[in-house]
């Protein structure tokens, strides 16, 4: 375990105080959810997704690089087991390694794709990228932001003081924290927005060779969505790879789709949104969330957390101040004695 530098501390004591003394207002009192006009995401369509997981090697390459969601100073690419272990590194949930997941799902003999009756399918598991963010609103020190013009949620390491608020708000259960470091950090997909200055995107959807994961503007995924859900199952389509306004295509026949795009009302809506022929919940998302937005609803509990920090961090400073005393008044009795 590494060791908690001076700078680290005083961070991390500096941001204890600024959590105490803070209003602590939701973030949603100062802003609507409204999707930003320019506004990016992705548009995963699990009938297309063959779960090679190109995505998944794709996004911890470039996010193990400068700006990324995975980067860390000196550290290469995060594997779950460690690099000179004999197999493939597999991981089976997200983590603070691992900020974007293929699940396989099957449902008795599993003998038939994007069925729910003795079929399976494909998940693909990130950060929703909520148009209304409950780790936002409830981080008391602004470590997650969403920017004005992409809708992007991102994370600034140099903000956090390490509260978790984020993971106790987020309905999808989707931040995780470092806690193998001394000095942790919050892991989530950013949607590989340190590559957008660039002319990049989204690393699972430039290298999914199926078209299953496409970028662009949510608009535009919301209508590809929309054309998807009236196609005739059996029937070809030239499906989008890459981007949604991409010029290459795969034509392939339409599956039966589920008559649910997955993200356009969850927690307020979402940025990143899903197709698929099964329903959700066989998939492993969370069948309780409804279409309100989670900010306000989670900020009623985590707000009254600060007080309670504040009644401890009174009693161990008295517990201190106590025995320090004691310590000091027993060691003139001793110089008094001698």
């Amino acid at each position: 375990m590494s060791k908690v530098s001076r700078r680290d501390f005083l961070k991390m004591t500096a941001g204890t105080t600024a959590l105490l003394a803070s209003g602590l207002t939701p973030a949603k009192a100062e802003a609507a959810a409204v999707l930003p006009p320019e506004a990016v995401g992705i548009l995963y369509d699990a009938t297309l997704c063959i779960g090679c997981k190109a995505c998944m090697v794709k996004c911890k390459e470039y996010n193990s690089q400068p700006g990324g969601a995975l980067y860390q100073e000196g550290r290469g690419i995060p594997y779950e087991l460690p690099a000179t272990a004999p197999i493939w590194d597999a991981p089976t949930t997200l983590s603070d390694k691992t900020v974007n997941l293929i699940t396989a799902h099957r449902q008795g003999s599993g003998l038939n794709k994007d069925q729910a009756e003795e079929g399976f399918s494909f998940a693909k598991h990130h950060c929703m990228h909520c148009l209304d963010p409950a780790c936002v609103s409830v981080c008391p020190v602004a470590a997650f932001i969403k920017d004005p013009k992409t809708g992007v949620v991102s994370y600034r390491k140099d903000r956090c003081i390490g509260c978790r608020y984020c993971q106790v708000a987020c309905p999808f259960s989707i931040p995780k924290f470092e806690w193998s470091s001394a000095s942790p950090q919050l892991r989530k997909c950013q949607l590989c927005h340190h590559r957008y200055p660039e002319g990049g995107y989204a690393a699972c959807c430039e290298f999914c060779p199926t078209g299953a994961s496409i970028f662009g503007r949510v608009t535009d995924l919301r209508q590809e969505a929309k054309r998807r859900l009236a196609l005739e199952p059996g029937s070809e389509y030239a499906f989008p790879i890459q981007r949604v306004d991409s010029e290459r295509t795969l034509t392939r026949p339409v599956s039966r789709y589920l008559d649910h795009l997955y993200g356009l009302n969850e927690a307020g809506g979402t940025q990143y949104m899903l197709l698929a022929g099964v329903p959700f919940d066989l998939l492993g998302f969370n069948p309780r969330i409804t279409d309100e937005s989670y900010s306000v609803l989670t900020w009623q509990y985590i707000a009254k957390v600060p007080a309670l920090i504040a009644v401890l961090l009174a009693a161990g400073t008295a517990s201190y101040h106590f025995t320090h005393r004691r310590q000091h008044d027993s060691g003139r009795d001793d110089q008094a004695k001698g």
